[in-house]
């Protein structure tokens, strides 16, 4: 009698591989970056630069310390920590910023095996901690550039603003473009739809 052999999921290959999907994430990305360069300014990509560091150095230390497979090569965490990045505010102290890719890597990904295994989003999830942890310091948000001639000034998201009734609330327009206080790739709208719209075109969403 033949044996039925069952193997485990997943069934269907494909030619995409993991670091040619996170290339193409990575590429997504970019619009939402480069905007919140031109809003926020150079500190941006500051922020931006030291978040993808801290997370891949924390992906290779810890694959290490595990004695497991390096898997900085497939990308992962540079997609992480630039996700991560772009959720925190343009002028968060940067040991924060380390201390958010650390969470993320080490605790929330690798601690529960590593791409795939995690049953939570690493980035959103170490911006929630950081939130709980130094709320002042994840709501201190920056007026964008050409919005104010001074620099470095603060103010409620829109969202705050609707919450406190008090500030100028800005107009759609605005929130379209990116010109409002929040998170450093939320504000531009319309560098997320490009970033949408060059996956769907990739096919790596649908």
């Amino acid at each position: 009698m033949a044996k039925f052999t069952v193997s485990s999921s997943p069934h269907v290959s494909s030619k995409d591989t993991t670091t040619k999907i996170m290339l193409d994430v990575i590429i997504a990305l970019i619009p939402a970056l480069i905007m919140a360069t031109v809003f926020f300014g150079l500190r941006a990509l500051l922020v931006a630069a030291i978040c993808i560091a801290s997370s891949v150095l924390s992906e290779y230390l810890s694959r290490k310390i595990m004695k497991r497979e390096n898997t900085v090569g497939d990308l992962s965490a540079v997609v992480t920590g630039l996700l991560l990045a772009l959720n925190l505010p343009v002028n968060i102290p940067l040991w924060m910023v380390v201390l958010g890719s650390i969470i993320a890597i080490v605790v929330v990904k690798q601690f529960f095996g590593g791409l795939g295994q995690n049953f939570v989003n690493p980035a959103i999830t170490a911006r929630i901690i950081l939130m709980l942890c130094f709320a002042g310091a994840m709501t201190n948000w920056v007026t964008p550039n050409f919005k104010t001639h001074i620099d470095g000034l603060t103010g409620a998201s829109p969202l705050g603003v609707l919450a406190s009734g008090e500030g100028e609330m800005p107009s759609l327009l605005e929130m379209f473009i990116g010109l409002r206080e929040g998170s450093m790739g939320e504000t531009c709208v319309i560098a997320l739809m490009l970033g949408g719209l060059y996956l769907i075109i990739k096919k790596v969403i649908s």
